[in-house]
């Protein structure tokens, strides 16, 4: 595919998303932009969340990730469906009971306010690091494939992204991007279905004849029992996913904030449940696609691996241009659809959770705070993915950043899990220092579990990481009730 071409398809797919954000926007005003008004269509958030949950990492890594660990990434998914069940049956519920517009309040009213700002600023630097992290990766794509050619510089290419997405998103926020996640969420799938289609047909596979041909190619081992020591081992991976899904999309503002844009509980309800199931059968599918994509690279002498084997056969025109142009597609899709949400939620919590706009100021001032918070966090994004660049091109930095990134999470699920399941008060405080204090600590156990103990965390970090700050918070715990 020419530069040009990628580029048009590129700036014809943001008018698309800038008309959606024309229709969709009315009255500009908080509740719109925060809370879409209540009133979205609980299957249109379901659908636009898969877009959101998937996000570019898994669009270009997930398939990757098969020649070395074949099925092995599904037992995770499994798990995923437990932890969205708990959030359909014990979260949801408290935050649709207390009416939350940012889920962080709770923990003002359950432990203080130092546990609030702690859980609202846990949150913005996880979402700032992460989110970055994965626009990062997609940029970088789009800048070899694309903008290298044509001569522009990555700083103006990333100013540009960003800018794009605050005219989008600017005047009504939630609202218009429950709807951009559902366009985004179609190219993802119809990038993913016509390739899986197309490279059956190369390989000569037909539809009944998958799941014979996944066996015969020695990559279709979904359960790994055999070493307890491994991170791939079947429990680590099933319970590590289960709390990945309950602290990245329950305890998550992003991910909740269009889930409470629902009408109401039951439908809200409605909405995870059957995102839980489309979810699971498109990783699957994702992992399909990663099996046919690397006896493609066999057959044809293509050395391309891991993050770059998607993206190698799909835009090098072997397989046509309709799914070098899906791809195209899926890729931005896949970048934009995480990105507007965040860039939404950072400006919700930030408004909400730090300058506590609700409380202090009149509507109309709240609006034009909110708009201004709008922009700063606009401009924070532009200098992360700048300093991810420039300042640590260092890739195996950026990858601990962004690991470290998750370890925050761990705090929240302890905060969370203290707060629902127990009557304990804490020494409010000092809930800060145990919640830096316990990523860090996992950080240092982690990096040594090897050595220490002969055993490899994995996604299982998570899990002490929240285990250390319940038991800090035990420590601190108060006498007064």
């Amino acid at each position: 595919m020419k530069p040009s071409h990628i580029l048009l398809l590129i700036l014809a797919y943001f008018g698309v998303l800038f008309l959606i954000s024309f229709f969709s926007s009315r009255a500009g005003n908080n509740a719109e932009f925060f809370r879409a008004n209540r009133q979205s269509p609980w299957y249109l958030v379901a659908f636009g969340m898969i877009g959101a949950s998937l996000s570019g990492v898994t669009f270009i890594s997930l398939p990757g990730t098969v020649e070395t660990d074949s099925f092995g990434y599904f037992q995770v998914v499994l798990g995923y469906t437990v932890g969205y069940a708990v959030i359909g049956l014990i979260l949801m519920p408290m935050y649709y009971r207390l009416n939350l517009t940012s889920i962080y309040t709770y923990l003002e009213s359950r432990f203080g306010r130092y546990s609030y700002k702690t859980g609202a600023f846990f949150f913005l630097i996880s979402r700032i690091v992460g989110s970055s992290f994965r626009l990062f990766l997609v940029a970088n794509v789009l800048q070899l494939i694309l903008f290298d050619e044509l001569g522009i510089p990555y700083y103006i290419t990333v100013t540009a992204t960003i800018l794009l997405i605050w005219l989008y998103t600017f005047r009504s926020g939630i609202k218009t991007v429950v709807w951009t996640d559902t366009l985004q969420t179609l190219f993802m799938l119809l990038s993913l279905g016509f390739t899986l289609v197309v490279l059956s047909r190369e390989l000569n596979i037909s539809a009944g004849g998958m799941i014979s041909y996944i066996e015969s190619t020695g990559f279709s081992q979904v359960f790994f029992f055999e070493d307890w020591k491994s991170s791939q081992h079947f429990v680590k991976q099933f319970i590590s996913g289960a709390f990945i899904a309950i602290v990245m999309t329950g305890l998550d503002q992003d991910m909740m904030q269009k889930n409470l844009t629902c009408r109401n509980l039951k439908e809200a309800q409605k909405n995870m449940f059957s995102f839980t199931v489309v979810l699971t059968i498109v990783n699957m599918l994702f992992l399909i696609l990663g099996v046919l994509l690397t006896q493609y690279a066999v057959q044809n002498g293509i050395s391309a691996s891991k993050d770059d084997l998607f993206p190698s056969i799909a835009t090098s025109g072997d397989l046509g241009i309709g799914v070098g142009i899906l791809f195209i597609l899926g890729l931005v899709a896949a970048a934009y659809s995480s990105a507007d949400g965040t860039l939404t939620a950072l400006t919700t919590s930030f408004s909400i959770d730090i300058l506590e706009i609700e409380k202090k100021y009149a509507e109309e001032k709240q609006v034009r705070i909110r708009k201004q918070t709008h922009i700063v966090v606009s401009i924070i994004l532009i200098l992360v993915m700048m300093a991810f660049k420039y300042a640590i091109a260092d890739k195996s930095v950026i990858n601990k950043l962004f690991e470290f990134a998750g370890y925050t999470y761990g705090p929240l699920l302890g905060l969370y899990t203290l707060g629902l399941f127990t009557k304990m008060k804490v020494k409010d405080k000092l809930v800060p220092l145990v919640a830096v204090l316990s990523p860090v600590l996992s950080y240092i156990i982690s990096s040594n579990s090897l050595a220490w103990l002969g055993f490899e965390f994995g996604f299982f970090i998570l899990i002490l990481n929240g285990s250390i700050s319940i038991l800090g918070l035990i420590l601190i715990r108060s006498k007064h009730h």
